[in-house]
């Protein structure tokens, strides 16, 4: 029996031998079927697939990376942090809740409740915006599955914490608001993400008592987990790392490469029928998966798996693939089968094919202090970082953090305000664009930092300035976006000289789309000289000039 015939004799099986090539050996497993089509579970099969033209379209979408560690409100993977010694997030547990070895991390999913949530408020205030898609996370590492997840039936919100299905609350929302649906999903990396939560205190009165990442289903006697076991929680059973990863090393393990422990068959087979059963009960149009490019790749195929199931899903339904999977750290034949996700950065070319930088006004998850001390994103840095990827061929997800309770404060109010303002008056030029010849021009492009890992080279120009001019194109219109005011009321943009050779049509009139204003203007051979008006519109750290021949 060939590969393919073995992985359709298992998959179509609700209970039956599951071969895993990967790993090199088989199991009995319960395996959730996938849906059969001309797509199947390999990269050669998988990179016929082509990005739909809703996607490529909307260029801007909004994210809630919300979960239990928002509760806290201490900042990204607080359910890790907490358990390391002497970390920032470890000296505020002990104040806040007690020592993790009586107090961990399934306690702090206990004490969220999420009793502010207006999933149809927040959803219509992201649409108002601007965003033309939207995104809710439906676990992260920390492995509580947001929805009423079969495979995961004790560590759910519907059982803990709130009590009730996150991701069926998001996704009735964005269906009442017409935003197609997209989920993230973090489960993946649980197995090696929490392994500091068995470790134990060097120094201090708790010095080698163990977190309670080593606690089972017996130690809840009369407790008010009593029933559920941890380890279906913290996935800890199991040794670790050859080489531990420490503080931080797992970034370098999130290929499961260098040291990393192995997950078991059992482990991602469980995932797999978790992602399989979130597809099948909430029909998302977009996969976005925080992997090296898919989950347990290339120790396992159930991102695989998880990949056909949906693009033949998906064209099965509408005559053609409208479903979007994203992944990171994408080789070229991988970024034809997936859209490639840049974390926190941005391309410094056009890419040939649609990709997608993903970004928050803070932290992923909420952080008091980065609200105390007023340092979200602006919106004017948000709408720069959103006109720069549009000019790149790619589209920017925005994660607004959202407080424990549901709710996001008065200062990311303003900034979500700010952005729908700028988009009302110049959504023209991003919304079905294509990129134009070149992406831009100006000193800034010199200043930009190459992509490293995932991404991560945001911040790290120099600001935009009235000389910084990007491009992107609709309908043979061209637009220019100009990145700041000239102040001294002019701007000279070289690639439109008359003979540059980019822009080879006689220039016939432009204009100011936030206003409409017609402006004065003469192309020279060096470059084209554009004459502001004299009062600044709304949204002037990015105005857009239509080019019309």
């Amino acid at each position: 029996m060939n590969r393919r015939n073995a992985l359709k004799l298992g998959m179509t099986a609700l209970a039956g031998l599951y071969l895993s090539p990967l790993l090199g050996r088989s199991i009995l497993l319960k395996s959730e079927p996938y849906e059969l089509g001309p797509f199947e579970p390999s990269w050669e099969s998988l990179e016929k697939y082509k990005v739909p033209d809703w996607f490529r379209d909307a260029k801007f979408g909004m994210w809630a990376h919300w979960g239990p560690q928002c509760q806290p409100e201490a900042g990204d993977w607080y359910g890790r942090g907490m358990y390391e010694e002497g970390s920032r997030q470890y000296n505020f547990h002990l104040q806040k809740y007690g020592h993790p070895s009586e107090f961990g991390f399934k306690d702090v999913i206990n004490t969220w409740k999420a009793d502010k949530w207006a999933p149809d408020e927040l959803v219509n205030l992201y649409k108002d915006s601007g965003a033309k898609y939207f995104m809710a996370m439906a676990n992260h590492h920390d492995n509580l599955d947001l929805y009423d997840s079969q495979y995961q039936p004790q560590w759910n919100s519907t059982r803990v914490g709130p009590q009730i299905d996150i991701i069926k609350g998001w996704e009735k929302a964005a269906r009442k608001a017409g935003l197609p649906f997209a989920v993230s999903v973090h489960a993946a990396h649980a197995w090696n993400w929490f392994d500091t939560s068995k470790g134990a205190d060097k120094n201090g009165p708790f010095a080698g008592i163990s977190y309670d990442g080593t606690l089972t289903k017996a130690d809840g006697s009369g407790k008010w987990w009593d029933g559920l076991d941890p380890q279906d929680l913290y996935a800890q059973n199991h040794p670790i790392s050859g080489k531990p990863s420490g503080d931080s090393s797992v970034h370098s393990q999130w290929d499961w490469a260098d040291g990393a422990s192995i997950p078991s068959s059992e482990y991602c087979e469980k995932f797999y029928n978790r992602t399989i059963d979130l597809i099948e009960k909430y029909n998302p149009d977009m996969l976005y998966f925080d992997d090296t490019a898919l989950p347990l790749w290339p120790i396992s195929d159930a991102g695989l798996r998880i990949a056909a199931h949906l693009y033949n899903k998906s064209l099965k339904k509408n005559k053609t693939v409208q479903a979007v999977i994203t992944g990171k750290i994408l080789t070229e034949q991988q970024r034809k089968a997936l859209v490639w996700d840049i974390e926190k950065g941005q391309s410094n070319q056009i890419e040939p094919l649609p990709w997608q930088t993903d970004t928050c006004i803070g932290n992923w998850h909420y952080d008091r202090d980065v609200y105390t001390k007023k340092q979200y994103k602006s919106a004017k840095t948000v709408i720069h970082t959103l006109i720069d990827v549009v000019s790149k061929n790619g589209n920017l997800m925005l994660n607004i953090p959202i407080r424990g309770d549901g709710s996001i404060d008065e200062q990311e109010l303003q900034i979500v305000k700010e952005i729908g303002q700028w988009m009302k008056a110049n959504g023209r030029s991003i919304y079905g664009t294509r990129p134009w010849k070149i992406f831009g021009e100006g000193p800034q492009q010199a200043s930009t930092g190459k992509l490293k890992a995932q991404g991560f080279n945001e911040g790290q120009g120099k600001p935009y300035s009235a000389e910084d001019f990007r491009f992107a194109q609709k309908d043979n219109q061209l637009f220019v976006t100009v990145m700041d005011w000239p102040e001294k009321g002019v701007v000279y943009i070289k690639t439109l000289g008359s003979e540059a050779g980019y822009y080879t049509k006689a220039i016939k009139k432009i204009r100011l789309v936030s206003t409409g204003e017609k402006l004065q203007f003469a192309q020279h051979k060096e470059y084209l000289e554009v004459k502001f008006p004299a009062d600044k519109p709304q949204g002037s750290f990015a105005n857009v000039l239509e080019i019309f021949s």
